[in-house]
């Protein structure tokens, strides 16, 4: 029997093999080898990814794709036996079972002919489950090598399976069997900015009121083909008029909440804060939701949108804006990290000194519901790995669930770097007014402006069972 090595990888010549000889390797299939064979190799076939439509097969439930235990048999022939230096000629399979998520497959390859002339072996090829079942079987016939080949083994590139439509969908179901809120959408004269409403409003995630000049948004809905036959349109002259009527509504009670349109942030911020019933006593700021792939869990960053250099003070309510927001979101203890360049109090940096102080104001009540740290540089923020080389004693630290900027341009590099770099979707909210507000942005697509519509939706809800 011909063992598997981790570390080295040596091949057995066309002279070294028997008939009889054998060579075997275990296997166990995750769903990740499911997402990951499917992204490969295109084959997006439902009964493999699709647990409801599965479950209604004669399969019932998901399974693997019959090529993917052929992919086993071509692992052992390529690496173990004959390993490096075979090609493959032929391959007949037959399929006996299917191969679910947790089976345990043993493959075998078992020699029953040798061509001393051309080099050639026949193979019995067998896949049995942890039951002893037999899946799958077949016969190989490849060229054997001829040459000794005994080299490290080669390193495969790690594979980061993230699907952004998966982690949309979870999102939604957040906002599941809870109503629609009224949302007043504020000068949506661009297409993403309509069609995002829209299709907000066919996920019941909004009832919305279209607020803007009603002839140029009927006129963009009919060329893009978007339909808001029965939307409520509240005509007037321009973006100004946009944000101020958009915000009486919502001072009357008669939107929950406001999403941005194609105007300008301050407008619309200026006439929230131009109606005294919209304020808290918070300072406004903005919280982004990330789903980042290489990290385990939402990322909530704050602020990178609103306050340009926030002293020590906006920071109090900033952090506690945040906070709030995780806990609706289902986060019962937020872990806050509090960033800067370094994690060591700099008293020529001033960041680490206000990080300094809000963990004091948080160890005094004076900051309330989450586990602060700061200063921490944004590696030892999310690295467990930084933060063991380091040795940093926090249980924030590698582990936050929010990440609270110095200033506004350094949050809105990261976030920005989170977005196009990291490959990561996002979606925000403005915070810290009786009403939630989607700031989106006008680079948003349709599906961040749905997330944020949800995200406006929960905190609407949230604001109507607490009298907000």
């Amino acid at each position: 029997m011909t063992p598997i090595t981790t570390d080295m990888i040596e091949n057995v010549t066309f002279d070294e093999m028997l008939v009889g000889q054998s060579a075997k390797m275990l296997r166990t299939l995750t769903n990740a080898d499911i997402q990951a064979f499917a992204a490969v190799s295109g084959d997006t076939n439902p009964a493999h990814l699709d647990a409801a439509y599965a479950d209604a097969t004669l399969f019932h439930g998901v399974i693997a794709h019959g090529m993917w235990g052929g992919s086993l048999i071509s692992a052992l022939l390529g690496t173990v036996y004959p390993g490096p230096g075979t090609i493959y000629l032929e391959q007949n399979l037959h399929f006996s079972r299917p191969i679910r998520i947790g089976d345990t497959l043993e493959v075998t390859v078992t020699v029953v002919a040798l061509d001393a002339e051309k080099k050639r072996v026949e193979l019995d090829c067998l896949i049995n489950n942890q039951k002893g079942e037999r899946v799958l079987y077949g016969m190989a016939k490849v060229m054997a090598p001829t040459q000794k080949v005994r080299r490290p083994r080669a390193h495969t590139p790690t594979i980061q399976l993230f699907d952004p439509q998966a982690r949309l969908q979870s999102l939604l179901d957040m906002g599941r069997g809870l109503p629609a809120v009224p949302c007043a959408i504020v000068h949506p004269c661009d297409a993403e900015s309509l069609r995002g409403a829209i299709q907000a409003a066919q996920l019941d995630l909004i009832v919305p009121h279209l607020v803007g000049p009603e002839a140029r948004i009927r006129a963009l809905a009919e060329a893009e083909g978007i339909d808001i036959q029965g939307v409520m349109i509240h005509g007037v002259a321009h973006s100004h008029a946009a944000a101020d009527l958009a915000a009486q509504l919502a001072a009357d009670r008669q939107v929950e909440s406001l999403m941005k349109g194609s105007l300008h942030t301050d407008e619309l911020i200026h006439a929230v804060l131009a109606q005294t019933s919209l304020r808290t006593g918070r300072r406004l700021s903005h919280v982004f939701r990330f789903d980042v792939p290489t990290y385990a869990k939402p990322l909530l960053l704050t602020d990178a949108a609103l306050n340009i250099t926030p002293t020590l003070s906006d920071k109090v309510d900033i952090v506690q804006n945040a906070i709030d927001f995780a806990r609706m979101m289902g986060i019962e203890l937020p872990k806050v990290a509090i960033l800067a360049a370094v994690e060591t109090v700099t008293p020529s940096m001033q960041s680490t000194i206000d990080a300094a102080a809000l963990c004091k104001m948080a160890q005094r009540e004076q900051i309330k519901g989450g586990l602060l740290d700061g200063p921490l540089a944004f590696d030892n923020a999310i690295s467990p790995e930084s933060v063991r080389i380091k040795h940093i004693q926090s249980t924030v630290a590698g582990d936050a669930d929010v990440l609270v900027v110095p200033d506004l341009e350094s949050g809105n590099m990261l976030g920005k770097l989170l977005e196009y770099l990291a490959g990561a979707t996002t979606s925000g909210l403005v915070l810290g007014a009786r009403v939630p507000i989607a700031l989106t942005s006008r680079a948003d697509t349709v599906n961040a402006r749905i997330a944020s519509a949800l995200l406006a939706k929960l905190v609407a809800i949230h604001h109507r069972h607490t009298k907000a």
